[in-house]
């Protein structure tokens, strides 16, 4: 089980180097990001909504008191609370309210309303509307034969400093990871033109003066791939030197068979040896044009049926018995 989820994980990670280093950097920052955002939001925000809905709930009942007492004039005291709590309330006398609620679940200001309200109201005697107005909250609450009617300000049950929160704890993760995408880059180009490098050399086509950069252990990599390179570079012109002084060296016999060659009475000895000298001189020919520095060998296709039956047919011989699959096609030199 251990062995499958290790190969899920290899498969949903990314393959090419650069991600992979800029998921190590970037899932840190993000996981301390959510860590702080959810211990502001559970620590400082909702417990600080939570106090001032409260609180605001206690001044509510406040004025229901102060206005059942009779001992102040209803109107001077709408009035003061309006100055200087900023509650704008009127009573609507022989009304009933029967709006339907907007609950809205996933909202922490709805939630925390509603909540505060059921246990210092009581269920059913209460309405709110947070969303028909963009700065104020409508809130009816059931009393003797009407209800009052409250237009409170919405900064009254929320903290502004969630939008400032969200603000400078984004622009700094954001300012970080492109920082660390910037020093990322310069950090693995070195070892993408190494890999460029060793890939053009193995391929056996021409590298380009390498010049190790980066950090040190990438530097000293570049150094030893380079170095390997000089050696193998030695190696095969050594090898190309020997073949071409080889295939130089038996031109001169093939040569002399040949002339040897044209005295033979026997024409058809003379033509199927001469055939043999041919290849070989073919073969030399290209020994030659392999040991050059411009020359690649290709692969070709070619019939391999046919290759075997022109041999057998050389050679004429009757004890060669032959039963080949017509035209078998493969790629070789």
């Amino acid at each position: 089980m251990s062995y499958g989820l290790s190969r899920l994980i290899k498969k949903l990670l990314p393959h090419r180097l650069f991600y992979r280093a800029l998921l190590i950097v970037a899932v840190p920052i993000i996981v301390l990001q959510l860590v702080i955002t959810i211990v502001f939001f559970d620590s400082l925000w909702i417990k600080t909504n939570k106090g001032m809905t409260r609180a605001l709930v206690g001044e509510m009942k406040t004025f229901i008191v102060a206005y059942d007492n009779g001992k102040y004039n209803n109107n001077d005291l709408s009035g003061l609370f309006s100055i200087y709590l900023d509650l704008n309330v009127d009573y609507k006398k022989d009304e009933f309210f029967s709006k339907p609620q907007k609950n809205r679940w996933f909202s922490p200001i709805d939630r925390t309303l509603r909540r505060e309200l059921k246990s210092n109201i009581g269920i059913d005697k209460y309405w709110f509307d947070t969303t028909s107005y963009k700065s104020l909250i409508h809130i009816n609450i059931k009393h003797n034969d009407g209800y009052f009617e409250f237009f409170i300000p919405k900064d009254r049950v929320t903290s502004t400093s969630a939008r400032m929160f969200a603000l400078w704890i984004t622009l700094p993760a954001l300012l970080m990871i492109t920082i660390a995408i910037i020093f990322l880059k310069n950090q693995t180009r070195p070892i993408v033109n190494l890999a460029k490098a060793a890939q053009k050399f193995g391929r056996g086509e021409d590298v380009d003066e390498y010049r190790p950069s980066g950090a040190m252990e990438i530097r000293q990599a570049g150094l030893e791939f380079d170095k390997m390179r000089k050696r193998i570079m030695r190696h095969l012109n050594q090898r190309s030197e020997m073949l071409s002084g080889i295939s130089h060296d038996l031109r001169t016999p093939l040569t002399r068979l040949k002339l040897q060659l044209s005295f033979i009475k026997d024409k058809d000895l003379s033509k199927k040896m001469s055939l043999d000298i041919d290849e070989m001189e073919k073969m030399l020919n290209e020994y030659l044009q392999f040991t050059s520095s411009t020359y690649l060998e290709k692969d070709e296709t070619f019939d391999i049926s046919e290759l075997i039956e022109n041999i057998i047919d050389k050679y004429n011989n009757k004890n060669i018995s032959k039963k080949l699959i017509p035209r078998v096609y493969i790629s070789g030199r």
